[in-house]
């Protein structure tokens, strides 16, 4: 049996950040967690696990060692056209929502994956 775990982040404004992921996620706010110095966001569907952030006092100072990848077309085998189609449509959905597009990563001829940064400078792909 697995583990249940929460996903712990440092962040100078946890609300906006929490907002954020739970768009790119489709989580949700959890109930009864939101204070002034921390936010938490959950899975609606109970699956993946809960994500926390809380403030603290010192800026992002490096790249980050561990990220998230939003995987938006699913399992393999893929359509890679209409695999493409839904990253460029994802990418710019988060770069609305306050997203940073960083570069694309071509696996030979497809498109892999897009480098971003969330609207505190972290680090994730979309695939």
């Amino acid at each position: 049996m697995a583990t249940h775990w929460t996903l712990g982040c440092d962040a100078a404004d946890p609300h906006r950040l929490a907002a954020f992921w739970a768009l790119a996620l489709g989580y949700v706010q959890e109930p009864g967690y939101d204070g002034p110095d921390g936010a938490s966001i959950i899975d609606p569907d109970d699956i993946g696990p809960a994500i926390g952030f809380l403030r603290v006092p010192e800026p992002k100072t490096s790249k980050n060692r561990m990220h998230i990848d939003i995987r938006v077309a699913g399992k393999a085998p893929w359509d890679m056209v209409e695999r493409e189609r839904l990253i460029r449509a994802r990418v710019a959905e988060l770069t609305a929502a306050g997203a940073t597009f960083v570069r694309e990563e071509y696996y030979g001829e497809p498109l892999g994956h897009v480098v971003m940064h969330d609207p505190e400078d972290n680090e994730f792909c979309v695939a």
